[in-house]
């Protein structure tokens, strides 16, 4: 069953697989969801099948129009395959907060995807990436990490010869986890919005592009040891696009993809990397134009981020987003209301629990949220067990996908 899909706000749905019960684990006086079978197993295992030139259809180049009802076969394996990148970078965080190293990455990058259950990805870890988030409340103070920042995934590059050749190019792919740390936790809560720097000369007198305050400081905040995390996926972007790009070299596109905050994350990367690329790409141009890489966000349980101007800009930088989004996960339909840009000033805004609020009111407290890119909206069998850990579950997530026919 599936309903028919536009952008930004768009839906497609599907009945699924009965939901089952995953593990918790409190570490650092804090909830982590665990995964709730192992790595490789059949539910989740990837696709190997040739993508070649139908790479940028399925990176979202067309808005993914026809591939979502029903849900492609070959797009069905690689939303599963970048989800086990995400599934990697929580095996690699080190959850023990009575250790030194709490926080860190518990593996060294050259083995991190096999040690973390991905080996033969054809992929190879360039860098490790870090977040600093607030200060753990003062009667939790050994439970902060020790460097003022915790590492929160990862760049790896497609190096592989006959995976760049399935693939029908060199993919890049940034991977977050989700929440970890108290820290990161206090920064969630943070729902109130914040504007972003206005780029020169485009100061038209529109509505501010605005994001989720708490999100923009875990990405721009710098760390005692790290520069933020901002600066750390532009950084490694510019080398990437410098040692990989130029003519004769396999064509490059960048997948950013994370779950719960690392969904939020992975929104606001997409849009760093794909609004700075342009003007870089005007200021070196010189003879022939070559192509702009290709970005595209892949989000599964991801909160809402900014609002429409945000989303407005994000479409205009270039950058894709895909939305895998469990009907039962409440994460999903938060922080604030949403609200469209062509609602009128009292128009109601519906929120999670289908309040009628004045659109003013909700844009002057600071709700005035809006569903970013396109959506796949995925549903549990009726009559299994729900509860709001559980249904947030990124293992639950890769089970739906799989269990989707098409």
């Amino acid at each position: 069953m599936a309903a028919a899909a536009s952008i930004s706000g768009s839906r497609t749905s599907y009945p699924s697989v009965p939901m089952a019960h995953s593990g918790r684990r409190r570490t650092s006086g804090c909830t982590v969801i665990r995964s709730s079978f192992a790595p490789c197993s059949p539910a989740c295992k990837p696709t190997t099948l040739r993508i070649g030139s139908k790479w940028a259809e399925l990176q979202g180049a067309r808005d993914w129009d026809g591939l979502l009802s029903p849900l492609d076969g070959t797009l069905r394996g690689e939303l599963v395959r970048y989800g086990e990148f995400v599934r990697a970078a929580y095996a690699s965080f080190d959850f023990d907060g009575g250790a030194p190293s709490y926080g860190s990455c518990r593996f060294p990058s050259r083995s991190l995807l096999s040690r973390a259950g991905m080996p033969g990805t054809g992929y190879r870890v360039t860098r490790l990436l870090h977040a600093a988030s607030t200060s753990a409340p003062r009667w939790l103070p050994s439970l902060s990490p020790p460097c003022g920042s915790s590492y929160i995934g990862f760049v790896a590059v497609c190096d592989d010869e006959r995976e760049i050749e399935r693939l029908g190019r060199r993919d890049v792919v940034v991977a977050f986890r989700g929440t970890a740390t108290c820290g990161e936790w206090v920064d969630n809560f943070k729902s109130g919005l914040t504007r972003l720097p206005i780029p020169t000369g485009e100061e038209n007198g529109e509505e501010e592009a605005m994001v989720e305050s708490g999100f923009w400081r875990l990405f721009t905040a710098p760390g005692e040891a790290h520069s933020s995390l901002q600066q750390q996926v532009r950084d490694e972007a510019r080398r990437i696009a410098h040692e990989y790009g130029g003519s004769g070299m396999p064509l490059l596109s960048i997948t950013v993809t994370g779950h719960s905050l690392g969904a939020a994350l992975a929104v606001l990367t997409a849009h760093e990397i794909a609004a700075t690329q342009q003007p870089r790409q005007e200021e070196e141009h010189s003879g022939a134009e070559e192509p702009a890489m290709m970005v595209t966000a892949v989000s599964f349980g991801g909160p809402r981020v900014g609002n429409a101007a945000f989303r407005r800009r994000l479409e205009e930088s270039g950058g894709k987003v895909l939305r895998v989004v469990n009907s039962d996960d409440i994460v999903t339909k938060v922080p604030g209301f949403p609200v469209h840009e062509n609602d009128d000033g009292n128009q109601p805004a519906k929120g999670m629990m289908k309040a009628r609020v004045p659109r003013w009111f909700v844009s002057k407290m600071g709700w005035a949220y809006a569903d970013v890119g396109r959506e796949l909206r995925l549903r549990q069998a009726a009559g299994s067990a729900s509860n709001v850990v559980a249904s947030h579950d990124l293992d639950l997530y890769l089970k739906l996908i799989a269990s989707c026919t098409d």
